[in-house]
């Protein structure tokens, strides 16, 4: 008897993905996905229910539809397109991850649970290690943001683990997530005109390619002894290499304007008073001393390396993304903004 597969988040473009990428593993009979809103793009032969992982219904979805593995993808750091600001983005991340979990402890027949977590539980500062690996303790995250939604997210799972030791429990860290139809914070970053950055700075940065992720997603829905399975536990996810964030600019086309650090913790909030989104406090310290992860880890479960490099990764995403598709007045318009911003500083 194949798998019933439960994926949240399924309205959002890398969690459709997966959704139609899982239905053709051969162990998986059915696919339900989830969310609080209607997909707008399709998910193949999959169950698609209309819930709110927030609620209490959510257990009822489990149980009517006998599920017994749950990918728990809802998990993001950018509010859903239909709006909804930072205290909507850690509703969703914080308390429906807390419901979720609460609900999978009641359902008999569980037999994995994955979930979608980051790097950015890690932190950035200037004093963090070189590299960073699955047993590094996590720092508690002292700016609050996605990170700390991350931290507490993994603290409601290691609880979950403990309470239910028949269910096996994966946690993957990615990095950055990019590609060409990327729709993270990062993304679109690197879709501005003109990169803000913060002087003195030009942290290393790895990415981890769309592709890449469906296969990991795929591996650790696999039965644990298989080839390439991952199995339970916590994994970093991240393409190989890393790049400068100053490489990056110059691989994508983009001019760059320095911002002094004082400045940088309300230049996202200004910029977006005039329209402009992409940048934000949380985003611009962490594009000041970066972070890079070990994924030895993953590389023995999976048996060699991802698909795409961190290189590659952006060079993907650079070949959709870059200078051929901006017209010129949106660039001198926007260095006008931020120039604007920097006198007002």
């Amino acid at each position: 008897m194949g798998k019933t597969v439960l994926v949240t988040g399924a309205a959002r473009q890398l969690s459709g993905r997966f959704v139609r990428h899982i239905q053709r593993d051969p162990e998986v009979d059915r696919v339900v996905g989830v969310d609080s809103r209607p997909p707008v793009h399709p998910l193949g032969d999959a169950d698609f229910v209309r819930a709110d992982i927030r609620q209490p219904s959510i257990a009822t979805v489990l149980a009517e539809h006998a599920v017994d593995t749950v990918v728990h993808l809802d998990v993001h750091g950018t509010p859903a397109p239909d709006g909804g600001g930072r205290a909507a983005v850690k509703e969703v991340n914080v308390l429906g991850t807390l419901q979720l979990l609460g609900a999978c402890q009641k359902v008999p027949g569980l037999r994995r649970v994955v979930v979608k977590s980051s790097t950015q539980i890690y932190g950035t500062a200037a004093r963090d290690p070189a590299v960073f690996s699955e047993t590094t303790l996590p720092r508690a995250p002292v700016a609050g943001g996605f990170p700390q939604d991350v931290a507490e997210i993994e603290g409601y799972v290691r609880g979950f683990a403990r309470r239910c030791p028949q269910v096996a429990v994966t946690v993957l860290r990615f990095a950055h997530v990019l590609g060409p139809a990327a729709d993270s914070r990062l993304a679109a970053y690197f879709r501005l005109p003109v990169l803000p950055t913060v002087l003195g700075y030009d942290p290393r940065l790895q990415f981890v390619h769309e592709d890449d992720v469906l296969e990991v997603l795929g591996r650790a829905v696999a039965e644990p002894g298989g080839r390439g399975a991952l199995g339970q536990g916590t994994f970093n996810v991240a393409g190989d290499g890393v790049l400068l964030l100053s490489q990056a600019a110059r691989r994508i086309g983009r001019p760059t304007v320095p911002v002094l650090r004082p400045l940088a913790p309300w230049l996202g909030s200004t910029l977006g008073a005039f329209g402009i989104g992409g940048v934000s406090a949380e985003q611009l310290r962490s594009l000041m001393h970066g972070r890079v992860v070990r994924t030895t880890r993953l590389r023995e479960a999976m048996g060699g390396p991802l698909a795409y490099t961190t290189a590659e990764t952006f060079a993907a995403f650079a070949a959709t993304h870059g200078p051929g598709t901006l017209p010129p007045v949106a660039v001198g318009g926007l260095v006008d903004r931020i120039e604007e911003v920097l006198r007002r500083g």
